[in-house]
């Protein structure tokens, strides 16, 4: 049977999440089409590539492009001129070529942010500059027990990475699998939804952040789904619904819920979980994931799916809102529960019921090696000139400097301890790891993350195997600007 939260203390219920603070929300399995609340071009519809004969090939190129929001026109940059850029889905074992040419006026570069591949050459290469108008093909393999997963790619050069990101850059990565084959979440429909906020000036440009927005992070006054402005979602009387989230914000948290409708959790960043958790809400942190069902419960009518005001202890939380006209703090959303999407009953099926078992998550081996990080900032040049940079360890980011090496296939536990002032979503590449414990209390139940949130006060300890792949990668907080402003380390994974 799912968990339900009747079995979790209602303090620890408050204090959970995906890796960020709380947790719960919604899901379901077979494509659905949006119906717009507001209209929308069609290059807000992402187009999806998937492989064939264990191949995943195509050109991606990322642009500027003029979209289409409703009655008002962006500005904004693209990935084939689409926002979201395509959906890619790939199965274990395949190969995947992405030749990409860089179309902008800046250097940029991908990350395919979750997957576990090499990090070095012509994989997730977080080094490499590609210049405007250079191009470079991206080719890997997936592990042939690659866990099946919604992942993601978005620009990952530094000092660039909040800016691109937050002007359109981002699109999915499904891996297809074991998970898809449960007989329930097979029978279910499913939806994506990709979750991104946006600020505007008048004449539809992002405007430039101001320097609080650059300290707490850059957010938006305008929250999109899929590039949609609350888009609509069918659910039939009986039925399920697979809804898989991604916070691709840069710097915005998300508190979501569905009315009169309760969220079973079936995945979070880095695939399934043992058994459904149900739960009243969802924190998602900045580049998190996750899976959720909804059963279709309801006999007609529309539940929304919203995200309620939520203060992650950011420091100065309305600093880095940017409105209409570019202009910092105080825009009506900051405050206000905004509706997201819109769930409406369509049909009437056979019930479907919800899964008594996913996929075990099996615990790593204890840890040989135990390390600390702490999270800060100070005063000092940053990017950009003087102001607040962000520190590990009381260090800025330097690319010239290793900061972490460790030994192929051993098991290490990091403790993530936040002393500063506003919450850091750490986020590791190349490998997953579990959750162990906060604040010394072990998590109510064990998944696979890339991204944890700390907040202030908060230390976080996680168990992370270094497995498969040797090479230089890198740790940060996927609060885009904090990484950009220095909070970012490398870590050089050695072969023994």
């Amino acid at each position: 049977m799912f968990k339900s939260m009747g079995s979790i203390k209602r303090r620890d219920f408050l204090n959970l999440s995906l890796g960020t603070t709380t947790a719960a929300l919604l899901s379901q399995c077979s494509r659905v089409s949006f119906r717009l609340a507001e209209s929308s071009s069609a290059a807000n519809q992402a187009q999806l590539y998937s492989s064939e004969g264990g191949l995943l090939s195509l050109d991606l190129e990322a642009v500027a492009q003029q979209i289409k929001l409703g009655s008002r026109t962006a500005h904004l940059l693209t990935y084939n001129g689409q926002m979201p850029g395509p959906q890619l889905e790939a199965r274990p074992g395949d190969t995947v070529q992405i030749r990409f040419t860089n179309r902008l006026n800046q250097p940029t570069n991908l990350h395919f942010h979750g997957l576990h591949i090499p990090p070095t050459g012509t994989g997730d290469n977080v080094f490499l500059k590609i210049s405007p108008g250079e191009s470079h093909t991206y080719e890997f393999q997936l592990p042939k027990n690659h866990p099946a997963g919604t992942f993601w790619y978005h620009p990952h050069y530094h000092g660039l990475v909040a800016e691109q990101l937050f002007a359109g850059l981002a699109g999915l990565f499904v891996v297809r699998g074991e998970l898809d084959n449960i007989p329930e979440i097979k029978a279910a429909q499913e939806t994506f939804l990709v979750l991104k906020d946006l600020a505007l000036d008048r004449r539809g440009n992002i405007p430039h952040p101001g320097h609080a927005a650059q300290m707490t992070g850059r957010m938006g006054d305008l929250l999109l789904a899929s590039g949609y402005i609350n888009p609509e979602m069918t659910i039939a009387q009986g039925g399920l619904l697979r809804l898989r989230l991604l916070n691709a914000c840069p710097s915005r948290f998300l508190n979501l819920s569905l009315e009169d409708h309760p969220l079973y959790l079936i995945a979070t960043d880095g695939g399934a979980i043992a058994t459904p958790v149900e739960l009243s809400h969802l924190v998602l942190a900045p580049g998190e994931r996750a899976e959720v069902l909804i059963r279709g419960t309801q006999t007609s009518g529309q539940y929304r799916l919203l995200n309620r005001p939520f203060n992650p202890a950011q420091g100065m939380m309305g600093g880095g809102m940017m409105g209409r006209g570019g202009m910092m703090g105080g825009p009506p959303n900051r405050n206000r529960t905004e509706t997201v999407a819109t769930l409406t009953y369509s049909g009437t099926v056979a019930e479907i019921p919800l899964p008594s078992q996913l996929l075990p998550v099996e615990p790593l081996l204890e840890p040989q090696i135990v390390r600390q990080f702490t999270l800060n900032h100070g005063m000092g040049m940053g990017m950009g000139g003087g102001g607040m940079v962000f520190l590990i360890n009381g260090q800025a980011f330097d690319h010239h400097r290793i900061d972490t090496q460790v030994a192929l296939n051993a098991v290490e536990d990091w403790e993530i301890i936040n002393t500063g002032t506003m919450a850091h979503p750490f986020h590791v590449h190349v490998n997953t790891f579990q959750v162990i414990s906060r604040n010394g209390q072990p998590v109510p139940y064990a998944a696979w993350k890339d991204v944890v949130s700390v907040s202030p006060g908060e230390r976080v300890r996680i168990r992370m195997a270094f497995q498969d792949y040797p090479g230089k990668t890198v740790y940060h907080c996927h609060v885009l600007d904090h990484e950009d402003r220095g909070m970012m380390g490398i870590l050089d994974i050695q072969s023994v």
